[in-house]
């Protein structure tokens, strides 16, 4: 199986060279699974939206999942870093913790609200992904988790978050509340409705 960093940027379509750059190829390929799911995007998909024949995609990954997996880490990537910049690491563990839920009610809303999750696409579809599929997108969660469970617990440290409050109980809670965000988030909602309800969640958290 191909892996994303050993993915070529480079292929040949019918005999003739074909440049392209595997970023933007991720980006549309994120997209495609994102709106669709994996088992309701084909390679037929993929191609139309990458503006590459099937035949230099197949070239560039061994199969559709192979695409899936370079597109998820892409995305996976991605959104950490923009995760990472918006929490910050000047605050409160309860001011940290509203950047973070922003970001995803943020992410809710609009055209990107409307194109979904790729996590949350994915995890719609966890049971029917073959095991190594399914071990990213676990991670991917737990990772998620183990974050909110972090700041929470820097809140209580610095007394922010009460300290009644059961870390890991609330984090496992506010995930699935973010992930519930942004399957509403496809159905159309605004910001501030989104973040009304970011305040009702960390009220619970006083």
């Amino acid at each position: 199986m191909s892996s994303p960093s050993s993915s070529p940027t480079r292929t040949r379509s019918r005999g003739r060279p074909r440049e392209f750059d595997l970023d933007v190829v991720l980006d549309q390929a994120v997209r495609v699974f994102s709106e669709r799911g994996y088992h309701g995007t084909s390679i037929s998909d993929l191609a139309q939206a990458t503006g590459l024949a099937q035949g230099s995609l197949y070239k560039a990954f061994k199969d559709k999942q192979a695409i899936y997996l370079a597109a998820f880490e892409r995305y996976r990537t991605q959104r950490g870093e923009k995760l990472r910049q918006a929490i910050g690491d000047q605050g409160t563990g309860l001011q940290r913790l509203r950047r973070l839920l922003q970001f995803y009610a943020d992410s809710a809303c609009g055209a990107q609200g409307r194109q979904g999750c790729l996590v949350v696409a994915s995890t719609a579809e966890l049971s029917t992904f073959p095991a190594p599929v399914a071990r990213h997108i676990r991670a991917a969660l737990e990772r998620n988790e183990a974050l909110l469970a972090e700041l929470i617990r820097h809140g209580q440290e610095d007394g922010s978050i009460a300290q009644q409050v059961d870390c890991e109980v609330a984090a496992r809670t506010l995930l699935c509340l973010i992930q519930g965000m942004r399957l509403v988030g496809k159905a159309g909602r605004t910001r501030p409705v989104m973040h009304a309800v970011v305040d009702t969640a960390l009220a619970m958290l006083g």
